[in-house]
């Protein structure tokens, strides 16, 4: 990654963000769907508690968001957490869209700008998209596996689910 050309890292960049975008949208829903009555479920007594999880997942994502904009990692947890599911939902959606904001602004420059992970890696801070994507998909996907036990319902995540069928786009007949 080090030969990484600005050029390269600004379309990186836009195809890693958009996919996010998308993912990002279904992680609300995974988040939604946690039932404040038993969001204190784990599945093992070494598990985090749903609402453990849950918590992670969104805040992971704005961390990592906001240290590829910063060139800096810090993973400073907010004072305030969130109390229920919605408003874990209500946080991750204003704070997604923000630090996505701030990650379209940076220059080709500060995209290859390598930052350190905690000594773990020195990637190009664009690189980092693919961290965040994986690191949020794997503990989406954890989260989902909490909801049917809890009485919950899982909903569609990459088409249907047992609780929300796919549902094929109704595609209109044109007249030739």
């Amino acid at each position: 990654m080090s030969q990484m050309t600005p050029e390269f890292a600004l379309g990186l960049r836009a195809v890693m963000l958009d996919g996010f975008k998308m993912e990002a949208e279904i992680t609300k829903k995974v988040i939604a769907a946690v039932p404040d009555a038993k969001s204190d479920y784990r599945p093992d007594p070494k598990a985090r508690t749903a609402k453990e999880l849950a918590w992670h997942l969104a805040n992971s994502d704005i961390q990592f968001l906001d240290g590829i904009a910063d060139l800096k990692f810090n993973m400073e947890t907010p004072e305030h957490k969130p109390a229920t599911t919605a408003e874990v939902v209500a946080w991750y959606d204003d704070n997604v869209k923000r630090g996505i904001a701030r990650v379209e602004a940076m220059t080709a420059e500060q995209l290859v700008t390598p930052i350190n992970f905690f000594g773990v890696f020195n990637m190009p801070s664009v690189a980092y998209l693919g961290f965040l994507n994986n690191h949020s998909i794997h503990h989406r996907g954890e989260l989902a596996t909490y909801l049917r036990p809890m009485g919950s319902k899982v909903p569609s995540i990459y088409g249907g689910s047992y609780d929300e069928p796919f549902q094929p786009p109704v595609v209109e007949e044109t007249a030739a």
